[in-house]
């Protein structure tokens, strides 16, 4: 089948003139191309800047975990709200990573065939930052508050977060970060939501002069999880042992990149995204070894990048208004590429 050409800026950017996951659909997948050294070929869609949630990824790039596994991988990344479904559908790149778990199961609602491999954060980063001097013991204390999110959030975590503790469609506000900084200073009943990927509260903190409080949502039952490496079927299907060698490969690196010298990821990271600043990715990689998000949760038991059944499920049962149909969460993910699984 004829592919559009496509400009990789237009790309990055999300500008796509094409029914994204109707191309998914109907296009087949062969074997990854090789570059003149035998390597395989594998550009992966950042879904974004780049920064922390890319660690480990950029840290397998920098210390040749992928290299020595026979892989050539190249990270795209680029303004937020990249297309994923479009970038996948026209073959731009092999894998995308997803920031949450409400994008594997959009995609399984839309009966796209794309399926998370692994994910890297057992914890969303997401973060919920107040002014100090409050009493907030758990979430149930945001009804009547003003939440400021990005627009991006409109159709996720605020879904979760409205649903869970019946809070007010009115009480969302969404802006851009300067004016949602700006107004999370002057309001103190407000509420911000951040990531701790983006170096919040730290970051925050020095924007607005204050040391907010911070409430954890995965600590208060939010259950999806983050760095999420995704694949479409066709290409996991003829390209398994390049996608399990990616994987361990991602394993080394994360590893590498939260518990031991993270300078090359971070130098690569900077490359891509210069104007982000040494301090922000430092805030971040200790907030990752502080929360255990790389190797907690379900990482303790199984091994970094994991992923079960329980937790697709309660993430799925509790996001049901956020999709165009009732998704069916098995088929948003698969553990038969993780080292030691298939």
């Amino acid at each position: 089948m004829t592919r559009p050409r496509l400009h990789r800026r237009g790309l990055m950017a999300g500008a796509l003139g094409l029914t994204a996951l109707g191309v998914l659909t109907a296009c087949g997948r062969t074997p990854a191309q090789t570059d003149e050294a035998g390597r395989v070929r594998l550009r992966v869609a950042a879904g974004g800047p780049a920064g922390a949630l890319h660690g480990g990824f950029y840290q397998a790039v920098a210390t040749g975990a992928y290299e020595r596994r026979g892989l050539n991988v190249e990270i795209l990344s680029g303004p937020s709200g990249a297309d994923i479904p479009a970038l996948l559908a026209a073959s731009a790149v092999e894998l995308a990573v997803g920031r949450d778990s409400f994008l594997p199961l959009r995609l399984v609602a839309e009966r796209a065939p794309v399926k998370a491999v692994a994910a890297f954060l057992q914890k969303d980063p997401v973060v919920l930052l107040a002014h100090p001097d409050q009493e907030l013991e758990d979430l149930t204390v945001l009804r009547s508050r003003r939440i400021l999110m990005e627009p991006g959030d409109q159709d996720s975590f605020w879904l979760w977060l409205r649903a869970r503790f019946d809070l007010a469609s009115d009480q969302a506000r969404a802006g851009a970060a300067e004016d949602n900084l700006k107004a999370f200073r002057e309001d103190r009943e407000s509420v911000l939501i951040a990531r701790l990927t983006d170096g919040a509260p730290e970051a925050i903190a020095r924007e607005v002069g204050f040391q907010p409080l911070v409430l954890i949502p995965a600590e208060d039952g939010y259950p999806s999880y983050s760095g999420l490496v995704l694949a479409p079927n066709a290409f996991a299907r003829d390209n398994g042992q390049a996608l399990r060698d990616f994987i361990a490969a991602s394993v080394e690196g994360w590893r590498d990149y939260v518990h031991g010298d993270g300078a090359r990821g971070d130098a690569l990271i900077r490359r891509a995204n210069p104007d982000l600043p040494q301090r922000v990715l430092d805030a971040a990689r200790t907030a990752l070894r502080a929360q255990a998000m790389v190797d907690g949760g379900d990482a303790a038991l199984y091994g970094l990048g994991a992923m079960t059944p329980e937790r697709w499920q309660a993430f799925a049962e509790q996001t049901q208004s956020a999709y165009s149909s009732v998704p069916d969460w098995r088929e948003a993910f698969t553990s038969q590429y993780l080292p030691s699984r298939g």
